[in-house]
């Protein structure tokens, strides 16, 4: 559904009610059962300042959309640049500034090779006062970058196929609360997916749109 002007905010979506069908696109994303004897899962980082995305390079927080991190648990990613000093760097930790074309197809190659996730984390956009930016025709969702705008990625709710784009186009848009996902949808079309949905046959459509 269009919405009746050039931006749109958070409030809005919240007193909207939806009914988004879920996808049938069942996947297993490799993240360790938080109940092993590793100890707790670490915390997300801030990913505010010069930091760029460990797929395509790009930097987190220009661009717009959902940013996400991932903790692996006995494999150091590797990136295509330096991640510099910054005391968030560590070497179990990879980021990036799209879910479609960054976290989720690096991921997914990284299970190919037998990795597992000690963690995943994206933007929460139920935690965020955000509002869309661009026009009618080329909406796009903020940028977050505090740690504490991020959540458990496995335990969030996601908006695809929405008229609403990322950083790099078209998005998964996560979201905490069910029912702010739902009424995402209600104004910005799409569906509501889990979390498990996610695989690389709907990652690759989604990059297609």
């Amino acid at each position: 559904m269009s919405p009746s002007s050039d931006h749109t905010t958070r409030r809005r979506v919240l007193g909207a009610a939806g009914g988004g069908a879920v996808a049938g696109l069942a996947g297993c994303l490799g993240v360790l059962d938080s109940g092993d004897d590793s100890g707790p899962a670490p915390d997300p980082v801030d990913l505010s300042g010069t930091k760029f995305d460990y797929e395509g390079g790009m930097e987190i927080g220009r661009h717009g959309g959902p940013n996400g991190q991932i903790f692996y648990a006995d494999n150091e990613p590797e990136t295509p640049h330096d991640p510099g000093d910054a005391p968030e760097a560590r070497d179990d930790l990879a980021w990036f500034h799209t879910l479609v074309f960054g976290l989720f197809p690096y991921h997914l190659d990284r299970l190919d090779d037998g990795w597992e996730a000690e963690a995943i984390y994206a933007t929460d956009y139920s935690t965020v006062d955000w509002e869309l930016s661009g026009d009618a025709q080329n909406q796009q969702m903020p940028a977050p970058t505090a740690a504490d705008t991020f959540a458990d990625a496995t335990e969030l709710t996601y908006v695809a196929e929405s008229g609403v784009r990322g950083g790099m186009g078209p998005e998964l848009l996560p979201f905490s609360a069910e029912g702010d996902a739902e009424g995402f949808v209600e104004n910005h079309g799409g569906q509501t997916i889990s979390f498990d949905d996610i695989d690389r046959r709907l990652v690759n459509s989604l990059q297609r749109m």
